[in-house]
């Protein structure tokens, strides 16, 4: 990521704005805008070469991840009808904030998250958006990483034939994800360009449409009320409604539904990366691979949600690979399924992490050109940060669920809809007409989000009761 070198107008040759050339880009004024539409927008960085299939395929790894476990939860606090008003809702207004994304990084002329906080507040708003962009993504990178921790021992356990964990040490969590850390993730994340990674997020991705097809088929194969296996005891009182499909509800875990779903839509700090790297960039092109790529994910998400929900109703636990567990816990396609999850998890840990290299050269070393030492030396401190933090804390829901409030909604509403409004010039577009006015809106509707979400982690830590937010 740090090879797009946006932050200095002398590292990239653009003979259309000579009067540029030696100003630091921190420093340039907007660039020329074509009210006529017959110029595309003139970009400091360079253009890159990745496709547009390649590029659909990153930003839809950088969309989905762990949050696609908990989503049969949120439908059944919710009811399948609202669960959809909501997810179409989510779905919508992250196309929006695409556009808004876009349409600013084609005023100013430079496509990088933190400059766009830069030319709209100055040096504060560069390090709020790399401050938003870090926190966000290490605890992505974590939630990622608590899976492979949790996951792994099992998946290993039945590929033993054992019943039950040892104490030997390819057992142990903390040790696996060290070993997949060095031996699978590092390689990754220290490729120079985001859009190599394309073949890997095409990869993991057709890993979670496995995952996708097991779920629609063991619908058929699970009868409910469930007959538990093994040690879990059997429910022999089932109420009536254990089995109906609810359309509409309401409950006090309905108000989660929304942190969850706006954490599982989060791609905007990987947007303007991949609008770097793409080839032939324009806007239209970028927004379009913006529009596939979230459709795609909501009809995932959709897919997942409601066969997960019809296949166990009230039982659905917040981890959906965890209620399959309590069928039938040497199910050999739910242990295919675990592995290809642990796959797809464990390649979407380098894509997550370019985002927050690419912030912190924004922040420490602005106006420098790419060295491998640097390069190297800031994969090696992300990861072994997060290695540390699944390790040393044995339940980081909370942070999650503080993070999940907060940055989300500052990367979905509040940042895009302000960088639009203090950088689209007013006199092109003045605070009372109408993209600026829904712009406000948006940011309004991003602070009204996290008041609300912040609310009700607070009341759930007052009245000690515990819940799995999920994650992203």
């Amino acid at each position: 990521m740090e090879l797009q070198k946006l932050s200095n107008g002398n590292h990239h040759h653009n003979d259309a704005v000579p009067a540029e050339a030696g100003i630091p880009a921190e420093e340039e004024m907007f660039l020329p805008h074509k009210s006529d539409g017959s110029k595309r927008p003139q970009f400091t960085d360079f253009e890159g070469k990745t496709s547009f299939g390649m590029s659909v395929f990153n930003l839809s790894n950088a969309i989905m991840g762990s949050g696609i476990l908990g989503l049969s939860y949120a439908m059944s606090n919710t009811g399948i009808v609202l669960f959809l008003i909501l997810l179409t809702c989510i779905a919508a207004l992250s196309c929006y904030s695409v556009h808004l994304l876009l349409r600013s990084a084609g005023v100013v002329g430079i496509r990088a998250y933190e400059q766009l906080g830069m030319r709209a507040f100055g040096h504060p708003g560069k390090i709020v958006a790399g401050v938003v962009i870090t926190l966000h993504n290490i605890g992505a990178m974590s939630s990622y990483l608590f899976i492979v921790k949790s996951e792994l021992p099992l998946v290993i356990q039945a590929f033993l034939g054992q019943t039950s964990s040892s104490d030997d040490w390819f057992m142990n969590g903390n040790y696996l994800i060290i070993i997949v850390t060095l031996g699978i993730i590092l390689p990754l994340a220290l490729m120079k360009h985001l859009g190599y990674l394309g073949y890997t997020s095409g990869f993991s991705l057709s890993c979670m449409v496995f995952f996708l097809s097991a779920v629609i088929y063991k619908k058929f194969n699970i009868a409910c009320p469930l007959e538990v296996f093994g040690n879990y005891s059997v429910i022999t009182d089932v109420s009536e409604d254990t089995c109906a499909v609810k359309y509409l509800t309401v409950n006090q875990e309905t108000a989660y539904t929304i942190p969850i779903l706006a954490f599982a839509f989060v791609c905007h700090p990987e947007v303007l990366p991949i609008y770097t790297e793409l080839s032939n960039p324009t806007k239209r092109r970028m927004q379009n691979i913006g529009n596939v790529s979230i459709l795609g994910m909501f009809i995932m998400y959709f897919l997942t949600a409601t066969f997960g929900y019809l296949t166990f109703y009230g039982n659905t636990e917040a981890e959906l690979l965890h209620t399959y567990s309590k069928v039938d816990p040497l199910d050999t396609l739910i242990l295919c399924v675990r592995l290809a999850v642990l796959v797809a998890v464990t390649l979407t840990v380098p894509v997550v992490l370019f985002p927050i290299r690419r912030a912190l050269l924004q922040l420490l070393f602005p106006g420098k050109p790419f060295h491998w030492l640097r390069h190297i030396a800031i994969a090696l401190c992300l990861l072994s940060v997060v290695n540390l933090l699944v390790i040393l804390v044995p339940n980081i829901r909370d942070i999650f669920g503080i993070t999940g409030a907060t940055t989300a909604p500052c990367l979905i509403f509040i940042l895009p809809g302000l960088f639009y409004i203090r950088i689209v010039p007013t006199d092109q577009e003045p605070m009372s007409s109408r993209p600026k006015i829904q712009a406000a809106c948006f940011t309004a509707l991003g602070f009204i989000f996290m008041s609300m979400s912040l609310t009700f982690i607070g009341i759930d830590w007052m009245t000690g009761e515990k819940r799995n937010l999920g994650s992203h």
